[in-house]
């Protein structure tokens, strides 16, 4: 059995693959910056070494009889004064560079669909200049391209709680987000796939409207939906890019990038929006 070096292991997605390589009996290692948060998720991994990914140095002694590394890192919300290039970029090549350094077999990296078409962005810039280090690196490697997680389609049903969803548009540009545990079992079953590149998303291909009307669903409320002209999206990321801070104009530039195109993977997995909406009022 393989032993996996797993990389951002207390993230949303982190945790699901932790618990993924733990059900399928690999050997498994967490690099953590929190050891205490990652032990309160009851996840019993073989070992958990405490690093800063952006500090190289930290991190050395944890690449020892590892036969594969799995690297979920990135910024979600920017903090500590750290860049996407410092993260995203970075960080990974940091790991990648170890990888190489220790002999490991193969290097699993967590990017985003449409990255290569989104590099106008700086958190796509960040991962595809990752992405095409790794290309380059002569390791195995396979890069899965999520079409975005269930955690991001909150912001929809915060929205509907609060009675409205505004949407630009017309509202029917689609995607089929996927559950942090279907894409868990994709990216270890990367493992043993000689495939390079993965494309996914979960079950339900859905329009922005449809997801507005889940999530209103699952409040039982009834829907109340607010179209926007796109003109307005378009002038919001030009105005907020002088306006915004840079750590909170990031996450906004990603967002609204995506909001204007189809972000549709091969459709995988079990679990539906519906039932992760109805989670969030537990």
């Amino acid at each position: 059995m393989k032993n996996v070096l797993l990389a951002g292991a207390t993230g949303y997605l982190g945790k699901y693959m932790s618990a993924e390589l733990v059900r399928q009996n690999y050997t498994t290692k967490v690099i953590v910056r929190n050891k205490d948060k990652f032990i309160k998720s009851g996840i019993s991994v073989n070992e958990i070494f405490t690093a800063e990914v952006t500090d190289k140095e930290s991190m050395k002694d944890a690449f020892g009889r590892i036969d594969v590394v799995i690297s979920t890192v990135g910024i979600t919300r920017q903090k500590d004064n750290l860049t996407y290039m410092d993260v995203d970029y970075q960080a990974n090549k940091h790991l990648l560079e170890l990888a190489k350094e220790n002999g490991v077999k193969k290097f699993i990296y967590v990017s985003v669909l449409q990255g290569e078409n989104l590099r106008h962005t700086a958190i796509c810039d960040a991962k595809e200049k990752f992405v095409d280090e790794l290309k380059n690196s002569g390791m195995d490697y396979c890069v899965i391209r999520p079409s975005g997680f269930f955690s991001d389609m909150t912001e929809f049903y915060n929205m509907a709680k609060k009675g409205r969803v505004y949407l630009f548009g017309d509202g029917q540009y689609k995607s089929n987000p996927i559950d942090g545990e279907d894409l868990a079992t994709v990216c270890v079953g990367a493992i043993n796939r000689s495939k390079k590149e993965i494309n996914v998303g979960g079950p339900e291909v859905l329009t922005q409207e449809e997801i507005a009307k889940i999530a209103f669903d699952a409040l039982r409320k009834k829907s109340k939906i607010i179209y926007i002209p796109d003109r307005v999206r378009k002038f919001a990321l030009s105005a907020g890019k002088y306006l915004m801070p840079k750590t909170s104009y990031g996450p906004f530039e990603f967002f609204m990038n995506v909001m204007a195109i189809d972000m549709v993977g091969k459709p995988y997995g079990k679990n539906n929006l519906y039932s992760y909406f109805k989670s969030l009022g537990k």
